[in-house]
């Protein structure tokens, strides 16, 4: 799926998306052991923005999807870089061969959005990396994470043109690294 997301449509998109969310579970609390583990992996859980996954692969990319909305919404809102709308992409579709975009007359943005346990972050990190820096006609490239990933004193060291947005997908806040982008 799709979405332009504005300043226009970003509140609207993300309150639908949390209230589809809201729709998912609960377990049934008899399921433990085997059974819980493989009700989590095998059963479609049929509700949700994606009801024809099982509740761990919808986590993965419920969760996925809620750094990119509320990070988009961020990077708007705070008029981070040059861009009135981002395109963005949910779930594992990968039609515009990165999470999110943007595009203006005079510049480009290339981003790859994931959540993910602290233990992963690194290996995803460099994955993500290696992936935006294919890419040479972009003038930004981001990486867009949850802010639970990392410890509090982490500082990445991004190349030039390269930063790191780290998103509470509980209150929606957010932090860049390095600080607000430089337009050229």
């Amino acid at each position: 799926m799709n979405n332009l997301i504005s300043l226009d449509n970003i509140d609207q998109t993300l309150g639908q998306y949390v209230t589809e969310v809201e729709t998912v579970g609960p377990i049934d609390p008899t399921l433990d052991g085997v059974n819980l583990l493989s009700f989590l992996k095998r059963e479609k859980i049929g509700s949700g923005p994606y009801p024809e996954v099982t509740l761990f692969e919808a986590a993965n990319r419920i969760m996925s999807d809620l750094v990119i909305l509320h990070g988009v919404r961020w990077l708007l809102k705070n008029e981070v870089f040059p861009f009135s709308e981002y395109l963005v992409e949910f779930g594992h579709d990968n039609e515009n061969g990165f999470d999110i975009r943007g595009n203006s007359e005079n510049h480009s943005l290339i981003g790859e959005a994931f959540n993910v346990a602290t233990s992963f972050y690194q290996g995803k990190k460099t994955s993500m990396l290696k992936k935006l820096r294919k890419e040479v006609a972009a003038d930004f490239r981001l990486i867009m994470v949850n802010s639970d990933a990392i410890s509090a004193n982490y500082r990445p060291k991004p190349r030039s043109n390269e930063y790191f947005v780290f998103v509470n997908i509980k209150d929606g806040t957010a932090t860049i690294a390095p600080h607000k982008a430089e337009c050229h």
